[in-house]
């Protein structure tokens, strides 16, 4: 007889499923096909898409989430998931809802990822840019104003997060782009074959992919600084919008959905261009897993839960703080430790914790 845990996975994976193929097909006819399309095929296609991106997407965000607590609930702590999860329903509600809504377009989630991950917003600032000839008919100059202010507030609001909380802030509760999936289907990765950890190459090869995504990204962003500066670097900037177009596509779209398949939900995590530059971030902000909160005895269900391969249980045996730059603050291993000897912390959460503790011991 089928136990209700097995239904909530078998409609998390159809969820997903869903999400991936509808996504590659829409997302084919829109980037592939539209702009050869007559103009009313076109808009009809790009409505199909905003619909998909915004409306669907949350709905699969918000259904997901309750059948990923159902799964995990009676067999672990999910506080931390939970934390996660909540955070990234409302992050859909005001990026892929109220923003959209708000602002009369529906392609305001472009500008929910700072730079280095796009240079969209700087494509903006450029008239002859075809991302300007495109959208400028249809937002007018009150319209990409409005986008960009979103943007800069965006920046902001992730930059100072994670000063404070770490790459949790993003990574783990407000991405939109592969943060969302790798939280709310957990459960269910891979799609096919049987949950993996990256060996010690398979590390390497993704660390490298690491710096060379950053370098690309990194180069886009400086060429459109320089560009708009006056400074003229070489290069067509049609042609530099396409190669960040196609790296997106291929490099981060379909990759991230190739894992989601294959590998791990966590797979584009190990080389996003903003998760490097947050991950450089959270160093200073000192973010940490501590190991010695109580008596570590072993088990490894902190490894086994680790979507980022990171081996949690060997610090854990000497006491020693785990701070690997690939650590996403997702708390999967505070959730699932049965002893509680972890906790996620950065020197601000460290300082609030304390203050708690103090004010606690006055009152008694």
């Amino acid at each position: 007889m089928v136990d209700k845990r097995d239904k909530y996975i078998f409609l998390l994976k159809a969820i997903l499923w869903t999400y991936i193929i509808m996504c590659i097909i829409i997302a084919g006819l829109n980037y592939g096909y539209a702009s050869k399309a007559p103009k009313n095929v076109a808009d009809a296609i790009n409505w199909v898409w905003q619909f998909y991106e915004n409306w669907i997407k949350t709905i699969f965000i918000i259904a997901g989430s309750f059948l990923t607590i159902n799964i995990i609930g009676k067999s672990k702590r999910t506080k931390m998931r939970k934390a996660n999860l909540i955070g990234l329903i409302i992050a859909a509600l005001i990026v892929h809802i109220i923003m959209p809504l708000f602002f009369h377009n529906g392609d305001v989630y472009f500008f929910a990822m700072p730079l280095p991950w796009t240079t969209v917003p700087l494509q903006l600032l450029y008239h002859n840019s075809s991302f300007y000839k495109s959208y400028f008919p249809i937002w007018g100059v009150a319209g990409i104003s409005s986008v960009l202010i979103f943007y800069v507030l965006v920046s902001i609001i992730v930059f100072i997060g994670t000063f404070l909380y770490g790459r949790r802030w993003q990574c783990s509760t407000i991405c939109l782009f592969n943060g969302f999936a790798s939280e709310v289907f957990d459960p269910v990765f891979p799609l096919l074959g049987k949950k993996k950890h990256l060996n010690q190459k398979g590390i390497k090869i993704f660390a490298l992919l690491r710096w060379l995504f950053f370098a690309i990204s990194l180069f886009l962003t400086i060429w459109w600084i320089l560009f708009l500066s006056g400074v003229f670097l070489g290069g067509n900037y049609d042609a530099i919008s396409k190669i960040e177009s196609y790296k997106y596509l291929a490099g981060e779209l379909l990759m991230a959905m190739f894992f989601w398949i294959a590998l791990t939900g966590r797979g584009y995590c190990y080389y996003c261009p903003l998760g490097t530059v947050l991950g450089l971030i959270s160093k200073i902000a000192g973010q940490k897993i501590t190991t010695n909160n109580s008596k570590c005895i072993q088990c490894g269900q902190c490894n086994e839960s680790c979507p980022m391969s990171i081996d949690i249980k060997s610090a854990a045996y000497y006491g020693k703080d785990v701070t690997d730059i690939r650590c996403v603050g997702c708390g999967h291993c505070v959730d699932a430790c049965p002893t509680k000897t972890l906790s996620y912390t950065t020197k601000v959460l460290s300082i609030l914790k304390k203050r708690d503790k103090k004010s606690s011991i006055m009152q008694i």
